[in-house]
């Protein structure tokens, strides 16, 4: 057997659950306790500081020097007696990952003495290196002045002793260099505009805020296997690899016993997740073997952004501890399930209503029925950039899969809810009460139709679902930062509902009743928004064509999607809601670009370093085993014709070899070729219609020889391990 492999395998046989110390106590008793959260900081600070954090995270009000220096010395406080010896503020560049740079609390005196120290000027501005991080030109490679602004509204925490302050990262000339900064002012956007839609039904609504619920998908791997796999540590995903011939046909995997050393590793994740304040509720397996999934409880979504980012950082840390490997990557194995991040989303008010939540009387049905079509009416118009946000080398491979949404935006509510707002259009009068009255939300307005409590099934082929009380946005890669997807749907469903509000207090000001007026415009976006909703099969070939007949885009190419970035129509959306303006989109653009090429870049690198150094040298070496025996067989059957009946196959195998050894030798020689005659044009822009059009392709193309190559070689030459290895071992 192939050395490495064999290591690795051998290593499997090893392995035992790990030694955790897990604390004795409820986990109610420790949950946040490395959070500077509200109870804490009511016990470190003044009044008059604690207040003034409490004002700026309900109404984004400023806090001045003298209460960022008293609010500084109360969180250094808590911290040191923590054990924490350094501080960074903790940022969402444009990588996709988490950045911070440490610094220790020490000062020395003039004399030598040391002391800590930490101020409100060290806690809310900083200045770290932005040169190296992804600017989409924003900036030239000798400006290196970033700023980081500290985020009150997300609590700082302690991770390896050291204080981290969620923060902005915006350029020297204010541009926003991170996600933070557009999702926030997404969020206030949106907090404004559907605050004031509120107060024509509830005037003690002040603010509303933009909920989030995540579920976390990913794929377990023993580490030895993992480091056998140069592809894996490289690109996170297979570039090679035949199907196992049992992987997830069976659906045995799903919702089975969750498996010792995968528990051990979870209950330890999770563990260090409650401790910084994360609500983990949920474990599973999920459908392919070796995935999972874990959840958590809704919370505000910048809050629950910032928690989703830092868990995964958590789980790769305690991965280790456990000799796991953890796979973030959408799609790792060829041909079955890859990972997403469903994204549930709505919207709550200060005075706890769920604004997607029908409720139990006419005014808080008129009420959810108005923000349900705004929403669909956003996701209508500015479908594109949806679609855009969750574009990505990975995210490719998974959407229009049969385990993904497919890359058509459409909206799923549900019969009863779909057949609703069909009533609703064309002014049929809701029935007669029936015995199921207890069952149905009365709306008494202008004969409406009923709602129904419960009415909707989930529809996992949509990649936005309405499911009771939110809508899922399943589209959403694993790898993805939230953050990307949020600003968009944010910043449209504010958009439309701004629209929505002008245009009813336009009939208003007519002397048309307002909920008449309401009624009025509704029944307008309904009919505008129809063609995006689908109850059907997201997977099915007649939804492609009938989206077609809808006039509903099937962007599955990401050169196409990501003009969406661009576009006159996302330009004017961010710009007049003040969320990006041209050159900040320009950026993203150009940076989701560069992204995708250097990954393919990469991919195509490594895939044909395998091929040429591994793969081929192991079939050339059983090849030359196989002509030996052929000779050999020769030499000892003197029958000619029995000599020719025993060595027939063996030749057709060694043929088969040659054949398959060639065309990858051809092939991965034409893919340097393309790839070469990428890299001379200058930019990413120019360059990425050449790699997903002529350089992606071969990846396929010499996967499949490969993946032939794997089913004829001897298995112990065979130098990766195989599916069935890195699926099947845990």
């Amino acid at each position: 057997m192939s050395t490495i492999r064999f290591k690795a395998l051998e290593k499997l046989n090893e392995r035992t659950v790990p030694e955790v110390t897990f604390p004795s106590e409820k986990v109610s008793d420790y949950f946040g306790s490395e959070v500077f959260d509200l109870p804490k900081m009511q016990k470190y600070l003044s009044k008059e500081a604690y207040q003034n954090v409490l004002n700026s995270i309900e109404t984004g009000s400023k806090i001045n020097r003298k209460t960022a220096d008293q609010i500084a010395a109360g969180m250094k406080e808590w911290a040191t007696s923590k054990g924490a010896t350094h501080y960074t503020h903790w940022f969402h560049p444009l990588t996709g990952n988490t950045a911070e740079k440490h610094d220790a609390f020490i000062s020395i005196e003039p004399g030598g003495n040391a002391f800590e120290t930490f101020d409100g000027e060290l806690l809310v501005q900083q200045e770290p290196d932005a040169s190296s991080f992804p600017h989409g030109g924003l900036r030239n490679t000798f400006e290196a002045r970033g700023y980081t602004a500290w985020d009150p509204a997300s609590p700082a925490f302690i991770i390896d002793k050291t204080l981290c302050i969620p923060t902005i990262f915006v350029s020297y000339t204010g541009e926003a260099l991170d996600y933070k900064t557009p999702l926030l002012k997404s969020l206030n956007v949106l907090d404004k505009a559907a605050a004031e839609v509120c107060n024509y039904f509830d005037k003690s609504v002040k603010k509303v805020f933009a909920t989030l619920g995540w579920e976390q998908e990913y794929f377990l791997i023993d580490e030895a296997l993992f480091k056998a796999r140069p592809d894996l540590i490289l690109t996170g995903r297979t570039l090679m690899g035949h199907a196992s011939a049992k992987d997830q046909q069976l659906s045995d995997h799903y919702f089975s016993s969750i498996p010792e050393r995968v528990i051990a590793y979870m209950k330890d994740f999770e563990n260090e997740a409650h401790k910084l304040g994360i609500p983990l509720k949920t474990r599973h397996n999920e459908v392919a073997p070796n995935q999972f999934e874990c959840a958590p409880v809704f919370e505000e979504a910048n809050l629950a952004n910032d928690h989703n980012q830092l868990l995964m950082k958590i789980m790769r840390k305690v991965a280790e501890k456990h000799h796991f490997k953890v796979l973030f990557h959408e799609k790792p194995f060829a041909g079955i399930n890859g990972s997403g991040k469903h994204n549930n989303w709505s919207l709550a008010t200060d005075t706890g209503i769920n604004l997607l939540k029908p409720g139990n009387t006419p005014k808080t049905n008129l009420m959810f029925l108005t923000f349900l079509v705004n929403i669909i009416a956003a996701v209508k118009e500015h479908s594109d950039l949806l679609r855009a946000a969750i574009m990505s080398a990975g995210n490719q491979h998974r959407l229009g899969a049969n385990e993904a949404p497919p890359a058509i935006i459409s909206v799923f509510l549900g019969s009863r809810l779909d057949e609703m707002l069909n009533k609703i259009e064309q002014k049929i009068p809701e029935e007669k009460k029936t015995k199921e009255v207890s069952r149905n939300l009365k709306l008494d307005i202008a004969k409406i139709p009923e709602i129904l409590l419960d009415n909707t099934d989930r529809n996992r082929t949509s990649p936005f679902a309405f499911t009771g009380n939110r809508f899922e946005f399943r589209a959403v890669g694993s790898n993805e930062n939230n953050a990307g997807p949020l600003i968009a749907l944010n910043t449209a469903v504010a958009d439309r509902l701004k629209r929505f509000k002008k245009e009813v207090d336009k009939l208003i000001d007519k002397k048309i009743k307002r909920d008449d007026a309401i009624l009025q415009i509704l029944r307008k976006y309904i009919t505008e928004s129809k063609d995006v909703r689908f109850e059907g099969n997201g997977y099915s070939p007649e939804w492609e064509k009938e989206a077609k007949k809808r006039g509903l885009s099937n962007i599955k190419s990401a050169s196409e999607a990501f003009k969406a970035f661009i576009s006159k129509k996302t330009t004017d959306l961010y710009e007049r809601n003040n969320v990006l303006n041209s050159k900040e989109l320009q950026s993203r653009y150009e940076i989701r670009i560069c992204e995708y090429v250097r990954k393919i870049q990469i991919e195509s690198r490594i895939l044909g370093d395998l091929a040429i150094n591994h793969i081929i040298p192991t079939a050339i070496k059983y090849q030359n085993i196989l002509v030996k025996s052929i000779k050999d067989l020769k030499d000892i059957i003197e029958d000619d014709n029995e000599s020719k009946k025993l060595t027939a196959r063996r030749k057709e195998t060694v043929k088969k070899i040659s054949v398959h050894t060639t065309q990858i030798s051809i092939l991965t020689e034409e893919m340097t070729e393309e790839r070469k005659k990428a890299n001379i044009l200058n930019t990413c822009v120019k360059r990425i219609e050449n790699y997903e059009f002529k350089v992606k392709p071969y990846l396929d193309k010499i996967r499949y020889h490969i993946d032939k190559l794997e089913l004829i070689v001897d298995d112990e030459l065979w130098p990766l391990p195989k599916y069935r290895e890195l699926l099947f071992n845990r």
